[in-house]
């Protein structure tokens, strides 16, 4: 597996190695101790989530706080979409900024997305088989989100807003600096 920084070095990009041949294909997908290696701290995975959505299903952007907060492992199964991680760490040289990356069933690219970022995605194909790994449970009173479509984000989702099918919940977030539960730069949530 091969790790890749983004332009905000937090974020991860990890590319598996993919075997194939006539028969089909092998890949391994996670490994736990390359990934702590690479990090430089232990991270322990203790959930796997799942979903399936059609085109235009937009996802986010969503975060748990303290003590809840949750990185994420993400991946497309079968599809394809667009992942956005946004940092959220109040002083962060980076914060408002986000990571976009494409994520695809043929690819088997998988982004990690770490405490202190809004994490979304946008479905760009039918069908799709979204994946993730979270190192927290999911807490209902520390769930929180923010706008998809806040301008002063400039997240280009690449599909048509008339074309997004959003939850209830997504629909009525607020804008990044309406937001008063944010992530402290410089604080290790992983303790």
């Amino acid at each position: 597996m091969r790790f890749i920084r983004t332009e905000i070095p937090d974020v991860v990009i990890c590319e598996p190695i993919v075997h194939g041949d006539a028969r089909g294909y092998f890949v391994e997908t996670f490994r736990q101790d390359r990934l702590e290696e690479f990090l430089g701290f232990k991270i322990d995975f203790c959930q796997d989530n799942e979903s399936k959505s059609s085109r235009g299903v937009l996802r986010g952007l969503h975060y748990q706080l303290a003590p809840s907060a949750q990185t994420k492992l993400v991946r497309v199964i079968q599809g394809k979409v667009l992942d956005v991680a946004v940092d959220i760490r109040k002083e962060s040289p980076t914060f408002g900024k986000h990571v976009a990356v494409e994520l695809t069933g043929e690819n088997k690219r998988q982004l990690l997305v770490p405490r202190g970022f809004a994490h979304g995605f946008i479905v760009l194909e039918d069908d799709t088989i979204f994946a993730y790994k979270v190192d927290n449970y999911y807490s209902p009173e520390n769930d929180r989100g923010i706008a998809f479509d806040d301008s002063d984000l400039g997240i280009n989702w690449q599909v048509d807003s008339s074309s997004l099918n959003l939850s209830a919940k997504d629909k009525i977030q607020p804008r990044l600096e309406e937001t008063n539960d944010l992530f402290e730069y410089g604080v290790n949530y992983y303790e």
